[in-house]
């Protein structure tokens, strides 16, 4: 049976898997939450929603804490 080695070894393994499982996470909600760049028509709705996302976050960007 192989030793897994220092302690510290094995904690910098099991981050770099945790890492790993969070930005395949990460990219699967994304494709979920950004729509698909094939459509050829653009939904009023979907449009109103976009305009209305980017006006928000241009808001918040500019507050000041």
């Amino acid at each position: 049976m192989p030793s897994k080695g220092l302690p510290s070894e094995v904690a910098r393994e099991d981050f770099s898997e945790y890492v790993a499982h969070l930005q395949l996470h990460m990219t699967l909600q994304a494709r979920n939450l950004v729509p698909s760049l094939g459509k050829t028509g653009v939904d009023s709705r979907e449009h109103l929603l976009h305009q209305t996302q980017a006006t928000f976050e241009k808001l918040v960007s500019r507050q000041v804490l």
